[in-house]
């Protein structure tokens, strides 16, 4: 089992935390930003198991730029 480290967008939105994945487009929320980021996992965890063997690897890269 390989290990891939992803990233966590969270932002508030009325009573919610929302947090987001911008790597695979999964979104969750909670009450918490502990629960946003707990479902997140979970959501996650289930998107990518369903997807297994049909994503291209996840690669990081990073840019650097100045406006």
């Amino acid at each position: 089992m390989s290990v891939v480290t992803l990233s966590a967008v969270i932002h508030c939105e009325d009573d919610f935390y929302v947090a987001e994945c911008p790597e695979l487009g999964t979104v969750s929320q909670g009450r918490t930003i502990e629960e946003a980021v707990s479902n997140l996992k979970e959501a996650t965890g289930l998107y990518l198991e369903e997807q297994e063997g049909r994503l291209p690897s996840l690669r990081r890269s990073t840019d650097t730029f100045s406006s």
